[in-house]
């Protein structure tokens, strides 16, 4: 089973819907003890870092985050969940972020020309042979909606990019982490690929 963490950050039920296309068993939750027995978790969301950070303290899911990292459990950040994984962002400067890896979140520059929030079809740049994106052709399009960006520490663990007034780091692997910028649910027959993709992965830690 997929647990869907519910931390009131909206998004879940394209995230759900998906995975039941898929034929996926997945549940939107935060009870500790179905996320305890879930083979992997995905943290969506949309909205403001600081208080997504706020509702997963509240909730205990940053807890439940940090123990599933541990044992190995894969993780898949999404949009906003992405950002959370990382150490802090532009912006909600002096909130700390999960710090499961390396890396900030900064805003996307003012670019004539390009309106912010990023909201539509971007291509990506595929590098470092990506899990998630197995069996998907190089540029593929995918579904963005953001302000801020990942710079990511490791470019090791970027595994794709894509361009929009800046160099974004789209996507993201390490062991059993796992994340995208975009939004692999409303990415048509590329983001269900990404979301069968982190379905087939193999816990442990790898």
């Amino acid at each position: 089973m997929i647990a869907i963490l519910d931390y009131d950050a909206g998004n879940l039920k394209s995230v759900e819907k998906a995975l039941a296309y898929l034929g996926e068993d997945s549940k939107i939750t935060r009870n500790i003890h179905e996320v305890e027995k879930a083979d992997k978790l995905i943290l969506p969301g949309v909205g403001s870092f600081g208080a997504a950070m706020e509702q997963l303290k509240k909730y205990e899911i940053d807890k439940m985050l940090q123990e599933a990292a541990e044992a190995g459990r894969p993780i898949l950040g999404i949009c906003l969940g992405l950002q959370l994984l990382f150490d802090d962002s532009e912006e909600c400067p002096g909130v700390e972020g999960l710090h499961l890896l390396k890396g900030r979140i900064l805003r996307i520059p003012d670019t004539k020309g390009l309106k912010i929030p990023h909201i539509g079809w971007n291509s990506l740049k595929l590098q470092n042979n990506g899990r998630l994106f197995e069996g998907i052709e190089e540029e593929p399009y995918v579904y963005f909606v953001h302000s801020y960006y990942l710079k990511a520490e490791e470019e090791q663990i970027v595994k794709a990019s894509a361009e929009y007034g800046t160099h974004i780091h789209a996507s993201i692997e390490r062991g059993n982490l796992f994340a995208c910028q975009f939004h692999p649910e409303k990415s048509s027959k590329t983001g269900l690929k990404i979301l069968s993709n982190f379905a087939k992965i193999q816990g442990g830690n790898g």
